[in-house]
């Protein structure tokens, strides 16, 4: 619960949380349930569609790719039962045509995983048709690109001969990037 400026009623503030990574999706839910959100969260998209049609959350954290399908589908269904919630799409695998998608179907804001909890509530509480601030540290070029390696391995159903070949790379080359861990920024 928090002060409401009207005059010092109480209001709460539904918040859903969707991904499919459980113990980064149980960390957040904690972080944000400090940070005076009501928590709920949801694993997949049938989950979040079921729980956005029965709370109709003010906000939303979306993880754009899902187990079972992709988070667009969640932010249309949020949309659906709550036109005037605020909506953050949330992704490891950003680019250009999912950020714009996002927005045209409602979110008001799209971040890069690994994405703090400040920086999600600052996107979700932000003033209407105001930009947030730039990220005090913004992902290094390394990552980018192993950001972006990663996203076509796994497009490529982890078949590491059709990744190098899509990414113009030599197979050895790619197997000696995927076998090291992602840059820290």
């Amino acid at each position: 619960m928090t002060a409401d400026n009207t005059g010092g009623a109480e209001t709460t503030r539904s918040l859903l949380l969707v991904d499919d990574d459980k113990v980064w999706l149980q960390r957040l839910a904690t972080a944000m349930s400090r940070r005076d959100f009501e928590v709920t969260t949801a694993a997949s998209v049938e989950e979040a569609i079921d729980q956005a049609r029965k709370i109709a959350p003010d906000f939303a954290v979306v993880d754009l790719r899902l187990d079972d399908g992709s988070g667009l589908d969640v932010v249309t269904a949020l949309r659906d039962v709550r036109p005037d919630g605020r909506i953050v799409m949330l992704t490891g695998y950003g680019n250009i045509a999912t950020a714009v998608a996002a927005v045209k179907l409602g979110a008001v804001d799209y971040l890069s995983k690994p994405a703090d909890a400040d920086a999600i509530e600052a996107a979700l509480l932000a003033p209407e048709g105001e930009n947030p601030d730039p990220p005090e540290r913004p992902m290094s070029a390394d990552r980018v690109r192993w950001e972006h390696i990663q996203r076509v391995y796994e497009l490529c159903d982890r078949n590491v001969s059709e990744t190098a070949r899509r990414l113009n790379m030599h197979r050895r080359t790619l197997q000696r990037i995927l076998a090291k861990h992602s840059p820290r920024e």
